[in-house]
């Protein structure tokens, strides 16, 4: 296996007013992960991915990212939820409840 886990974060834009991830950040969400993984040494063969993705059709849990191989679709509001998601899931392995959707 190439990474250990891939993250995806929807960083989709609706134009036309409707729930969309990027109305919550998302993007800079996906950029602040990414820099976490790098800083914990997590990036890197065996370890984790974070990529951006389009529309994952959950927009009005968003916003949203999926965490594979495990298929766990987390929502998050913060930083802190972002951090706990890669503490607990990224790191020691147990899915964050009370983010999940």
């Amino acid at each position: 296996m190439y990474y250990k886990y891939h993250i995806f974060f929807c960083t989709n834009k609706r134009d036309d007013g409707r729930a969309c991830c990027q109305n919550a950040d998302a993007r800079s969400m996906r950029d602040y992960a990414k820099a976490r993984t790098k800083e914990l040494k997590l990036a890197k063969q065996g370890g984790v991915r974070v990529n951006i993705a389009g529309c994952m059709n959950r927009c009005a849990e968003g916003p949203v990212i999926v965490v594979y191989p495990d298929g766990v679709w987390y929502s998050y509001k913060n930083k802190n939820d972002i951090e706990h998601i890669i503490q607990e899931h990224l790191i020691n392995g147990r899915v964050v409840k009370d983010l999940q959707i």
